[in-house]
């Protein structure tokens, strides 16, 4: 093997280890959504887990269940939006001090799992 190709797999292995270590880095970025004008709120991470969910008082009637079901589910929903944008974003800023020339125009990395 040539040192080109010994360069070249060593480059990529530092790539695998940093993108790994970005991966446990989005469990630490946090979002928050809310629905029903702040009668619910939702937290998530960047690895797309709800961390917490918060209801009013207002909101929680025996009678209109139905309600409170569905502000959770918009909640939940906003919440998961809000985490794949900042998720995407993230990655994005180490993609660009990765890759030369700021990464690859118009390459969506997240279809890769990332």
């Amino acid at each position: 093997m040539n040192q080109n190709m010994a360069d070249m797999f060593g480059k990529f292995s530092e790539m695998q280890e940093k993108m790994e270590e970005a991966k446990q880095e989005l469990a630490k970025v946090e979002v928050e959504a809310e629905a029903g004008g702040g009668m619910v709120k939702v937290k998530a991470n960047g690895k797309r887990k709800i961390l917490s969910i918060e209801l009013d008082e207002d909101v929680i009637d025996p009678d209109d269940a139905e309600m409170m079901e569905d502000l959770v589910v918009a909640g939940v929903n906003k919440a998961l939006d809000k985490a794949e944008e900042a998720a995407q974003e993230h990655m994005q800023k180490i993609y660009k001090d990765m890759m030369p020339g700021g990464g690859i125009p118009g390459m969506d990395m997240s279809k890769l799992g990332l």
